[in-house]
Parts: C-alpha cells; structure tokens; sequence
C-alpha cells in the first residue's frame, strides 16, 4: 500500500521543521506511523571523515549500512547516478500511514506552505499550485484554507481530513480528529474547515 505523501514547504526560517516536530508527537498520540524525507541540496555527511563507515564508502563501496542497538542508517553513494525520486525514495522507508516531505519541489504533491508575513519573503502559495494550504502565525484572508500555525494539532487534524486518514485514526478507537470547533487565527473566509 502506498502511503499518504504530503510537502510541507516553506522558507528558510519560517518554522517547518519546528511544525514537523510537533506534529509527529501528535500523529504518535493517534496510533499513526509517520515517515518524513527531507531533501537537501548540499552533500550530506552523516560520519566523521576518518571513521569506518566513511572509509568504506570512500573504498568504493555501494551501501553502507551502520547498525546499533539503537538505530541503523544505510549510505548509499549515487556514484553519478541520478538522484532518485521522491517515490523512490518512499519506497525505501518502512511502512507508514502517512510520509511528510520537506523539500522535493519539483515533485507533484501536494503541500502546505509554512509563512511568516513578517521574514519579509514572498509566500509560494500565490504562483505554486501544489500549495493546498498556508500554516501562518498572522490571520491570512487568501482564498484557500488558513491554518494556525502555533496549533500543530489543528494541521495535523487538516492533514489526516486532506489525506483521508481520519477513518484509520477511528478506527483504532483514539478521539475524533474532525473537530470543526477549535480555535483560528486565520481569518473566517479562510479557516479550514
């Protein structure tokens, strides 16, 4: 079964990883497995240089993969390759009810923009149709549903209803993620319902 993929976007700053965070706390009080991917454009180091991991991939090996009690993580040099897919990417992950993504924007998926009016950047959402929705910390009146950005519960409720993971959230018997009546700060015409 393929998982719900959903892009959080936004600017340098504006808070995306601190929404995540919150809202994988939240996903994990609700029964859900969420898997997030974040892209970057620069090259990732995961090791100190000198340690054997590093030194393997350095030799010429395909894969690393390091492995504790703990945790594991598998290096895959690209070696020139392209780089893959989001899907492909998701592929590799274990399976979960929904994958959140940072970054990938070129991919087609859709995905709510985190924006601070106050960064002095300009948002995405009025030239990116992939934005389905705006988590900001001011009211917003722009045509599509506003989310608080300082409630990562709300976002997350929005994100099951958009996904239609809300019944698998039932379904487990935890509390309805439906509820309409919270608090916004948005402006009326554009509260997500």
């Amino acid at each position: 079964m393929q998982p719900a993929i959903l892009g959080i976007a936004g600017t340098s700053g504006s808070g995306k990883t601190t929404l995540i965070t919150a809202m994988l706390a939240w996903f994990r009080q609700q029964g859900l497995t969420v898997n997030v991917i974040k892209h970057s454009h620069h090259s990732l180091e995961l090791e100190p240089p000198g340690k054997d991991s590093a030194r393997f991939r350095q030799a010429g090996a395909g894969e690393v993969l390091v492995a504790s009690p703990f945790r594991f993580a598998i290096l895959h040099e690209l070696n020139g390759a392209p780089e893959p897919t989001l899907r492909e990417q998701v592929a590799r992950l274990a399976p979960a009810d929904l994958t959140l993504v940072e970054g990938f924007r070129s991919e087609a998926i859709p995905r709510i923009e985190v924006f601070r009016p106050a960064h002095g950047r300009a948002p995405y959402y009025p030239r990116d149709p992939s934005i389905v929705a705006v988590a900001s910390d001011v009211p917003l009146d722009i045509g599509m549903p506003c989310l608080p950005l300082d409630q990562a519960a709300q976002v997350a409720r929005f994100i099951l209803r958009l996904c239609k993971l809300d019944d698998a959230v039932s379904s487990r018997g935890e509390r309805s993620v439906t509820s309409s009546a919270e608090t916004t700060r948005c402006k009326p015409s554009a509260i997500a319902s």
